[in-house]
Protein backbone atom coordinates (compact mmCIF):
# COMPACT_ATOMS: atom_id res chain seq x y z
CA UNK A 1 0.00 0.00 0.00
CA UNK A 2 1.28 3.47 -1.36
CA UNK A 3 1.66 5.95 1.75
CA UNK A 4 0.03 9.70 1.17
CA UNK A 5 2.55 11.56 -0.16
CA UNK A 6 1.42 15.01 1.77
CA UNK A 7 1.44 12.78 5.32
CA UNK A 8 4.53 13.98 7.25
CA UNK A 9 5.59 11.80 10.32
CA UNK A 10 7.33 13.72 12.75
CA UNK A 11 8.18 13.82 16.70
CA UNK A 12 5.35 13.94 19.15
CA UNK A 13 5.17 16.63 21.03
CA UNK A 14 3.02 17.47 24.71
CA UNK A 15 1.16 19.56 22.02
CA UNK A 16 -0.03 17.07 20.27
CA UNK A 17 -1.85 15.46 23.35
CA UNK A 18 -5.11 16.66 23.00
CA UNK A 19 -5.14 14.88 19.15
CA UNK A 20 -3.47 11.73 20.24
CA UNK A 21 -5.88 11.63 22.88
CA UNK A 22 -8.74 11.94 20.83
CA UNK A 23 -7.44 8.99 18.40
CA UNK A 24 -7.25 6.88 21.21
CA UNK A 25 -10.78 7.51 22.14
CA UNK A 26 -11.98 6.51 18.72
CA UNK A 27 -10.10 3.83 19.10
CA UNK A 28 -11.40 2.68 22.16
CA UNK A 29 -14.76 3.50 20.86
CA UNK A 30 -14.50 0.60 18.45
CA UNK A 31 -13.94 -2.21 20.59
CA UNK A 32 -11.33 -3.99 18.89
CA UNK A 33 -8.69 -1.64 19.40
CA UNK A 34 -7.51 -1.48 23.30
CA UNK A 35 -9.22 -3.00 26.34
CA UNK A 36 -8.95 0.31 27.97
CA UNK A 37 -11.71 2.08 28.22
CA UNK A 38 -10.63 5.37 29.35
CA UNK A 39 -7.17 7.36 28.31
CA UNK A 40 -5.10 8.40 30.87
CA UNK A 41 -4.13 11.82 31.93
CA UNK A 42 -0.71 13.56 29.56
CA UNK A 43 2.05 12.73 32.63
CA UNK A 44 0.97 9.66 33.32
CA UNK A 45 0.67 8.65 29.83
CA UNK A 46 4.42 10.48 28.91
CA UNK A 47 5.78 8.44 32.23
CA UNK A 48 4.70 5.23 30.81
CA UNK A 49 6.22 5.88 27.44
CA UNK A 50 9.83 5.92 25.89
CA UNK A 51 11.44 9.26 24.33
CA UNK A 52 12.55 7.07 21.47
CA UNK A 53 9.44 6.45 18.91
CA UNK A 54 6.55 8.79 20.25
CA UNK A 55 6.04 10.13 16.63
CA UNK A 56 2.51 11.65 15.12
CA UNK A 57 1.36 11.78 11.29
CA UNK A 58 0.05 14.95 10.20
CA UNK A 59 -2.08 15.64 6.73
CA UNK A 60 -2.00 18.34 4.49
CA UNK A 61 -3.70 20.71 6.86
CA UNK A 62 -1.11 19.73 9.99
CA UNK A 63 -3.96 18.22 11.47
CA UNK A 64 -2.65 14.75 13.48
CA UNK A 65 -4.07 11.82 11.88
CA UNK A 66 -2.09 9.16 13.51
CA UNK A 67 0.24 8.38 15.97
CA UNK A 68 2.70 5.89 17.34
CA UNK A 69 4.77 4.93 20.60
CA UNK A 70 6.61 2.71 22.23
CA UNK A 71 6.73 1.60 25.45
CA UNK A 72 9.58 -0.34 27.81
CA UNK A 73 8.30 -4.04 28.66
CA UNK A 74 9.98 -3.91 31.89
CA UNK A 75 12.35 -1.47 33.97
CA UNK A 76 14.47 -4.64 34.69
CA UNK A 77 17.92 -3.05 32.82
CA UNK A 78 18.43 -6.68 31.24
CA UNK A 79 15.42 -5.49 29.02
CA UNK A 80 16.33 -2.49 27.84
CA UNK A 81 16.43 -3.38 24.52
CA UNK A 82 12.93 -4.50 23.92
CA UNK A 83 10.12 -2.06 23.93
CA UNK A 84 6.05 -2.80 23.34
CA UNK A 85 4.74 -0.80 20.40
CA UNK A 86 1.31 1.23 20.12
CA UNK A 87 -0.22 2.60 16.78
CA UNK A 88 -3.55 4.58 16.20
CA UNK A 89 -5.09 6.16 13.10
CA UNK A 90 -7.77 8.82 13.05
CA UNK A 91 -10.71 6.49 11.66
CA UNK A 92 -11.12 9.09 9.00
CA UNK A 93 -7.70 8.72 8.02
CA UNK A 94 -7.69 4.71 7.56
CA UNK A 95 -6.45 2.66 5.03
CA UNK A 96 -4.26 5.17 3.53
CA UNK A 97 -1.21 3.75 4.51
CA UNK A 98 -0.28 5.48 7.65
CA UNK A 99 -0.35 2.98 10.08
CA UNK A 100 2.46 1.81 7.61
CA UNK A 101 4.43 4.79 7.67
CA UNK A 102 4.29 5.54 11.33
CA UNK A 103 5.37 1.76 11.99
CA UNK A 104 7.80 2.04 9.44
CA UNK A 105 9.39 4.93 11.01
CA UNK A 106 9.36 3.46 14.45
CA UNK A 107 11.48 0.95 13.60
CA UNK A 108 14.13 3.06 12.47
CA UNK A 109 13.82 4.60 15.39
CA UNK A 110 13.96 1.71 17.79
CA UNK A 111 17.07 0.41 15.92
CA UNK A 112 18.83 3.42 16.22
CA UNK A 113 18.10 3.45 19.92
CA UNK A 114 19.65 -0.06 19.93
CA UNK A 115 16.04 -1.69 20.78
CA UNK A 116 16.22 -4.88 18.81
CA UNK A 117 12.82 -6.60 19.85
CA UNK A 118 9.49 -4.67 19.61
CA UNK A 119 6.25 -6.75 20.51
CA UNK A 120 2.92 -5.75 20.22
CA UNK A 121 -0.48 -6.85 21.45
CA UNK A 122 -3.46 -6.69 19.13
CA UNK A 123 -6.91 -7.91 19.96
CA UNK A 124 -7.95 -11.52 17.76
CA UNK A 125 -10.30 -9.72 16.09
CA UNK A 126 -8.33 -6.87 14.85
CA UNK A 127 -8.03 -7.99 11.26
CA UNK A 128 -6.52 -4.62 9.77
CA UNK A 129 -3.97 -4.12 12.62
CA UNK A 130 -2.67 -7.71 12.46
CA UNK A 131 -2.04 -7.58 8.60
CA UNK A 132 -0.44 -4.46 9.27
CA UNK A 133 2.09 -5.65 11.85
CA UNK A 134 2.90 -8.80 9.65
CA UNK A 135 3.25 -6.59 6.75
CA UNK A 136 6.37 -4.97 8.71
CA UNK A 137 7.92 -7.63 9.53
CA UNK A 138 6.22 -9.21 12.57
CA UNK A 139 5.55 -12.57 13.05
CA UNK A 140 2.96 -13.91 15.85
CA UNK A 141 4.54 -15.74 18.72
CA UNK A 142 1.10 -17.06 20.12
CA UNK A 143 -2.18 -15.90 21.41
CA UNK A 144 -2.82 -15.14 25.28
CA UNK A 145 -6.55 -16.47 25.66
CA UNK A 146 -8.89 -14.49 27.71
CA UNK A 147 -6.30 -12.11 28.59
CA UNK A 148 -8.51 -9.46 29.61
CA UNK A 149 -12.20 -7.90 29.63
CA UNK A 150 -13.48 -5.38 27.48
CA UNK A 151 -15.81 -2.63 28.37
CA UNK A 152 -19.21 -4.36 28.45
CA UNK A 153 -16.99 -7.44 30.31
CA UNK A 154 -16.31 -9.89 27.20
CA UNK A 155 -13.06 -11.76 27.71
CA UNK A 156 -11.01 -10.87 24.58
CA UNK A 157 -7.97 -13.19 23.17
CA UNK A 158 -4.62 -10.76 22.68
CA UNK A 159 -2.23 -11.63 19.90
CA UNK A 160 1.37 -11.60 20.79
CA UNK A 161 3.55 -10.28 18.16
CA UNK A 162 7.12 -9.28 17.45
CA UNK A 163 9.76 -7.92 15.19
CA UNK A 164 13.38 -8.77 15.84
CA UNK A 165 15.27 -6.43 14.15
CA UNK A 166 18.06 -7.58 11.68
CA UNK A 167 20.38 -4.60 12.56
CA UNK A 168 21.04 -4.44 16.00
CA UNK A 169 20.94 -6.78 18.71
CA UNK A 170 21.79 -10.54 18.44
Amino acid sequence: MAIATDLRIEPMTSDDWPAVREIYEAGMSTGDATLDTEPPDHATWDRSHLATGRLVARDRDDRVVGWIALAPVSDRCVYDGVAWESVYVAADARGQGIGRGLLEAAIAASEAADIWTLQAGVLAENAASLALHEGCGFRRVGVREALGRDGSGRWRDVVLLERRSRVVGR
